[in-house]
């Protein structure tokens, strides 16, 4: 656009300086065509050119834009055969190790291995970056996130970086080069690994109450939010949030509990078998400070136990609390 706007100046300067320009018309007889006719034909025909590239260039890009689409299909149904029809015949990909392979083949067998190895993964692929080199080659920068999905659980596996050169052949645009480069997870996320089947929605009923609860992550995987309602058997009910996430001054995994009443209390946690421990202190709303340690138990994938013990208020000691079982409703993905 910025050359189409300075070749209209320069036309329009032409015409300030340059007297009309003469044509030869019928019988021999000159007659004169004013110049800025002709301005304006050359930047209408220019604007028309460029228009009809603009266009075609949207119509590429959209045509790359899908075949991302069509991989993600292909990696998500693990069909390695359809993956590698995406590459030309001599395309390469190199993965996040370094190891390059060469051709349909190579390329269809790696993915093949990957999905035999590994079952139900999934990909989402985000797109950063997307432009024309060339009437016949483009290039695309983009992130990756590949996750499971196993019986009861949402696990990522990892982020990738990756640089992609396209190439149209015929009026088909295929991958020529593939480059994945792994994006390293922040240490405090990988503390938190632990947490991660607790991440969606719970129920517990115990003499009447009941208590249902939503994990999810929150602050780029760095928290686990926990909320929680209360519904008490005189149909009375408190509500609260917890997060979780990973102390790196302290080096341990810590909570912060608010409850409705204004309460609030602080958690040091310590992995055991199969669960964890967190030893708590806090004040409630009413100003009284309490200690307890409270103990959680992973069952399986669906359900885990809790028990509140060594419990005090106001440096008296209470009973302990009866153990109950949590158990899953949902699977947050």
């Amino acid at each position: 656009m910025r050359i189409c706007s300075l070749s209209y100046v320069g036309m329009v300067l032409l015409l300030v300086s340059t007297p009309a320009m003469a044509q030869t018309g019928p019988k021999g007889e000159k007659t004169k065509t004013p110049a800025l006719t002709t301005a304006k034909s050359l930047a209408k025909e220019t604007d028309t050119q460029q228009s009809q590239s603009t266009e075609a260039g949207g119509d590429d890009l959209a045509a790359i834009r899908k075949s991302s689409q069509e991989f993600t299909k292909a990696f998500d149904e693990g069909d390695a055969h359809a993956i590698a029809a995406l590459w030309t015949e001599d395309g390469d990909y190199s993965d996040t190790m370094g190891q390059v392979f060469k051709g349909r083949a190579a390329i269809e067998k790696e993915y093949g291995d990957f999905f035999a190895a590994k079952k139900g993964f999934r990909i989402q692929i985000t797109i950063d970056s997307l432009r024309l080199l060339s009437p016949t080659a483009a290039i695309e920068d983009g992130h990756a996130v590949v996750t499971q999905s196993p019986a009861g659980t949402t696990n990522t596996t990892n982020t990738t970086k990756y640089v992609v050169v396209h190439v149209k052949v015929g009026e088909k645009w295929l991958m020529s080069t593939a480059r994945d480069t792994l994006v390293e997870t922040p240490s405090t996320v990988r503390e938190l690994d632990d947490m991660e089947w607790l991440i969606g929605s719970w129920v517990a009923e115990d003499y009447g109450s009941r208590t249902e609860s939503v994990c999810r992550w929150v602050a780029n995987k760095s928290f686990v939010e926990r909320s929680y309602t209360v519904k008490h058997p005189d149909e009375s009910t408190t509500s609260g949030i917890q997060l979780i996430g990973f102390n790196s001054q302290g080096g341990h995994i810590q909570s912060w509990n608010f409850s409705s009443d204004g309460g609030f209390a602080v958690g040091v946690w310590t992995r055991r078998d199969r669960g964890w421990s967190a030893e708590i202190s806090g004040i409630t709303g009413a100003g009284i400070s309490t200690t307890a340690v409270n103990v959680l138990t992973r069952l399986d994938n669906n359900a885990y136990s809790w028990q509140s013990v060594s419990r005090t208020a106001g440096g008296i000691s209470l009973p302990d609390t009866d153990e109950i079982v949590i158990k899953r409703t949902k699977i947050s993905h």
